[in-house]
């Protein structure tokens, strides 16, 4: 009986070694592929991985239920794949404040969401939101960076000025969800 439970306590703690030793291997791993970006990029993917711990923590004692832990956790694999995606494209260590929601999430982002189907890559949505991109992570992500409030202005100042908006006071209105499109912001590093 006392052989039989010290047996099972040093089985136990030999598959729990394993385990940790394996998160590890599998942070270093990330940590070392995550050494290709700057600062600003590391944090942020540094933050989702800090994300990802809480999620696997809030499971692990039962506090949500097993499909809110794997949309969260595609979510957050869809906000990183966006976000190297971002920084290897630009090659700059600039990443904007990145939103990922599920097809029937749009109205968390959205006073009146808008169709899917009707998204285009760039176009700006009411004024705040940009579309970047759809990224299929266990399902479907529609990813959107927020204007930050340079970005903003700038384009509230180019609807107020356009003479074809003259005609279309909708379009003056930026919470009327007149959708512009403009081009990324790019930052060079030295």
């Amino acid at each position: 009986m006392v052989i039989s439970r010290l047996v099972r306590s040093c089985f136990l703690s030999i598959v729990f070694m394993v385990g940790f030793f394996a998160a590890d291997v599998v942070s270093a791993q990330t940590g070392a592929e995550d050494e290709q970006f700057g600062p600003v990029v590391r944090a942020y993917l540094g933050y989702l991985r800090n994300e990802q711990g809480v999620v696997d923590d809030r499971v692990s004692r039962r506090e949500v239920n097993v499909a809110y832990y794997r949309r969260n956790s595609n979510r957050i694999r869809a906000l990183r794949q966006m976000a190297i995606r971002i920084a290897q494209e630009t090659q700059n260590d600039y990443l904007p404040e990145l939103e990922a929601v599920a097809g029937d999430e749009f109205g968390l982002l959205f006073e009146r969401p808008p169709r899917s189907g009707t998204l285009k890559i760039g176009e700006v949505l009411q004024s705040t939101f940009r579309y970047l991109g759809v990224v299929r992570s266990g399902e479907v992500f529609y990813v959107f960076a927020r204007l930050d409030p340079y970005e903003r202005s700038e384009l509230i100042q180019q609807i107020n000025h356009n003479p074809e908006n003259a005609a279309n006071p909708a379009a003056t209105d930026p919470a009327s969800g007149a959708k512009v499109t403009t081009r990324s912001r790019r930052v060079n590093t030295p």
